[in-house]
């Protein structure tokens, strides 16, 4: 699939304004009121980002709602197994020994031919990965039986067992061509695949996660395991690599009954162990730059992160009220001086001014206010007047209350150093000196002085470094010699995706744009609820509801794993090498992402965030410990407490920090927000009072606020505060002015191919079998060559005369030609 075959679903929801359409006339104004009044009233959120929810919210996730009645099922095979084994004794009163011996029984029991029997056994093996709930009466005890047991399985050597099965069950044509063939598929057609699955990931979640109450065997296994899941042990290949195949299988319509929400949460819970998390990651850069001899980092991110504060409270009734009022004084002020009285007529023309002029598309953010209550011009249909010059600052009527220090230290790169003293060398001397940053000769005092600001606040990247040395093996292929690459466990990985990388990246944005709740049903996309439908569909209203909870907390689990995928591959492959990282960044825009990730924020942003698309007492383990209480339609509406949806509001994170990853120093890309019409759906989601979010936000708002114009800027003066209080500082950059506009040119093919072309060289140098053609040494021994064994065609004996007497004979030598210089 091309970039354009996603480029018309995506983009068709958007209006002129990149916007959704609004209703017209009166509803407009209550709409509004509403959604001011909402936002009035959204409170801070009390949310910290991490690498997963709790362990229970992650393993109830695994299952669906419909899949409830076969937790019985689990236990009614085991039972039925384990009585003729133990007699009458229960699981939890065996001995360690007792329960390795059963074990045992069971893998031995999974080599059998029968098709029904393996299943019945692999369900045996899911419920005691699931804790044997029916001998507990806590959820804390069924956790800790599951976690006693995993461990168990897994020393048994029960995960290599199950991999083969579920090799096996992939390469079933007989069950992919049977469900491609069905009109409707359901739970049934993917239950052998669903239990294999079920049980790896309780495997690898439980594994993943360390506790204070580890014992020193279950380190050590945590760590074998770990090992084993990155290595190519499995087929030769990572085990994450097994899984992107399901994945693109999945997409091209070949195995529609795979269970997609299992799949990639199993490939998400892989990568995060064999790779590692948020705090790993940053631990790994920490390590990268002290082997590169780099200065430390300025600060920890994900501690500035976690102590920022959202945007404060919107401005009181009696502040706004002020305001209108100083706005009212202003135009009625009068004075006979011509420029003065320009600016007024300009005043009263001035559509975002004059509190009269508001007409009925006003956005609906318009009459909030805080971060959100600015006017902005691309929500508006009007016609915007060159600005004349600008009338005189008003005193501010709402104080800003700064705090102590800005949060991050500020950055400056060696090219602005180079960019500020080329501009000053031109100014004060007329001549430049290239890329000496240390020749100040004949430069005034204070540049002196900015310079070595400048110098003090450079920081350098890992990125950088491995750029420069890239360029120098590639200028330099003889002399450098062999680039020596450590065999990390995300170098294997991309080893392993880089031929397939495109197909894998566009099957998870083709389940992204499918599971987005902003997707329209089409009869062409991909049907990703074949794991959650029952055989039977519902009757009863209640069931009906039921199902749509179901369905809708389904969508909202994939796009959890998807954005987590994604976020955890680009940040892991930036790390190894910035070319591993821009390979998988540019198939992402290409595949029309950035409009997509926009697609997905062009909603209610808030409604998506507080869903209650849950229901608690169905939640494992709650619903195998507990007395299941008696659903009813005013029950499931309620939903649960919670202020938010963690999963919904992790989604959203990590989704604008992707999009921040694709952007981020990228002028075109820049410039495709700009074009998409980002900024009203960013400014939309800038209503959600959670810190990291409004960051991530505001960053996207930061890069490409010098081409929306002067006006917008004007207009959105509240929004640039909070840009200023909360993004790092670039020191000499002018995001809040755009005077280098007209000097960069949107060319975003000569751009990207140009990034192509570097991305290739990168890769035919380090992973190309027959790399290094120009430079293999030439053998110049008249014997070892004639010597050599040469394969001919086998015809060759029936046309060499002929061939001799057309090519040797016949052609004139010219010997003199020997003499001359080529």
């Amino acid at each position: 699939m091309q970039a354009e075959d996603m480029e018309v679903p995506i983009i068709n929801n958007l209006n002129d304004n990149g916007d959704r359409q609004r209703p017209k006339g009166k509803d407009v104004f209550k709409d509004q009121q509403k959604e001011s009044e909402s936002s009035m009233e959204s409170p801070n959120l009390e949310f910290e980002y991490g690498d997963t929810d709790t362990l229970t919210s992650e393993l109830s996730e695994l299952y669906s709602y419909t899949e409830e009645p076969e937790f019985a099922l689990n236990r009614d095979y085991f039972e039925e197994d384990f009585r003729s084994h133990a007699r009458g004794r229960r699981w939890i009163e065996l001995t360690v020994e007792e329960q390795r011996t059963y074990v045992m029984r069971l893998l031995d029991a999974l080599e059998v031919t029968d098709r029904d029997k393996r299943l019945k056994v692999a369900r045996a093996i899911l419920y005691l990965a699931q804790g044997v709930f029916d001998e507990c009466d806590t959820e804390v005890d069924v956790l800790h039986w599951s976690r006693h047991n995993v461990f168990l399985l897994y020393d048994m050597g029960i995960f290599t067992a199950l991999l083969e099965l579920l090799s096996m069950e992939i390469d079933n044509n007989q069950a992919c061509s049977s469900a491609v063939r069905k009109p409707a598929i359901s739970l049934a057609d993917s239950t052998e695949l669903r239990v294999l699955l079920s049980i790896m990931y309780l495997m690898v979640e439980t594994i993943r996660v360390q506790t204070e109450d580890d014992r020193p065997e279950w380190k050590a296994a945590r760590e074998a395991f770990k090992n084993e899941l990155g290595s190519p042990l499995y087929n030769g290949e990572p085990f994450a690599l097994l899984l992107f195949t399901m994945v693109t299988k999945f997409c091209s319509m070949n195995a529609p009954h795979f269970p997609m929400k299992k799949v990639l949460l199993l490939l998400w819970k892989t990568i995060l162990f064999t790779l590692g998390g948020f705090e790993e990651l940053q631990e790994m850069k920490v390590r990268g730059r002290e082997r590169l001899n780099l200065p430390p980092l300025p600060e920890d991110s994900i501690k500035v992160v976690r102590a920022m504060r959202a945007a404060s409270p919107p401005a009181s009734a009696m502040e706004l009220i002020e305001q209108q009022q100083q706005q009212k004084r202003g135009r009625r002020s009068r004075r006979p001086l011509v420029k003065q009285d320009s600016l007024d007529t300009y005043n009263e023309r001035d559509p975002f001014k004059n509190d009269d002029a508001r007409d009925e598309e006003e956005d609906p953010e318009d009459t909030d206010s805080g971060i959100e209550g600015e006017v902005d011009p691309l929500d508006r249909d009007v016609i915007i007047q060159p600005p004349p010059p600008p009338p005189p600052l008003r005193p501010p009527t709402e104080r800003v209350n700064f705090p102590k220090g800005l949060p991050w230290a500020p950055k400056v790169r060696e090219k602005d150093i180079e960019h500020f003293l080329e501009t000053s060398r031109n100014k004060f001397i007329g001549f430049t000196l290239g890329n000496d940053t240390d020749t100040l000769v004949g430069l005034p005092r204070p540049i002196h002085e900015s310079v070595k600001t400048l110098k003090q606040h450079k920081y350098v990247s890992i990125a950088e470094v491995q750029i420069k040395k890239e360029d120098e093996l590639q200028q330099c292929p003889m002399t450098l010699g062999e680039e020596e690459v450590e065999e990390t466990p995300t170098e294997m990985l991309y080893l392993g995706m880089l031929p397939n990388l495109s197909q894998y990246v566009i099957a998870l944005l083709k389940l992204l744009l499918a599971a987005a709740p902003t997707s329209k049903a089409k009869t062409d996309s991909i049907n990703i609820l074949a794991d959650v439908l029952p055989e039977e569909m519902p009757i009863t209203v209640l069931q009906s509801m039921k199902l749509g909870i179901d369905v809708n907390r389904h969508k909202e689990i994939i796009v959890k794993a998807i954005s987590a995928l994604l976020l955890l591959l680009l940040k892991h492959f930036k790390l190894n090498h910035i070319y591993q990282f821009e390979i998988v960044s540019q198939h992402l825009v290409f595949a029309n992402c950035i409009p997509l990730i926009l697609k997905f924020f062009n909603q209610n942003i808030m409604s998506y965030i507080s869903a209650k698309n849950s229901i608690c007492v169905l939640d494992f383990p709650h619903c195998v410990v507990h007395e299941m209480p008696e659903l009813t339609a005013e029950s499931l509406e309620a939903g649960d407490s919670n202020q938010f949806c963690w999963r919904n509001l992790f989604s959203c994170i990590n989704l604008l920090r992707i999009l921040n990853k694709l952007t981020k120093w990228k002028h075109s890309r820049t410039m495709m927000l700009v074009v998409f019409k980002s900024a009203p759906i960013l400014k939309r989601a800038l209503k959600v009072k959670q810190a990291m979010m409004q960051l991530y936000v505001l960053k996207l708002l930061k890069i490409q606020t010098k081409y929306l114009g002067r006006q917008w800027r004007k207009s959105n003066m509240k929004t640039m505060s909070a840009i200023y209080q909360k993004v790092r500082h670039r020191l000499n950059d002018d995001w809040a002015y755009g005077n280098d506009i007209d000097a960069r040119p949107w060319d975003f093919q000569a751009e990207e191919c140009a990034l192509r072309e570097s991305i290739e060289k990168f890769n035919s140098r380090r992973y190309d079998k027959n790399k290094n053609g120009d430079f293999t040494p030439v053998d110049n021994c008249l014997q070892s060559v004639l010597g050599q064994r040469v394969e001919l065609p086998e015809d060759f004996h029936y046309s060499y005369e002929m061939w001799l007497e057309r090519e040797v004979f016949s052609q004139p030598i010219q010997w003199e030609g020997l003499l001359q210089n080529p």
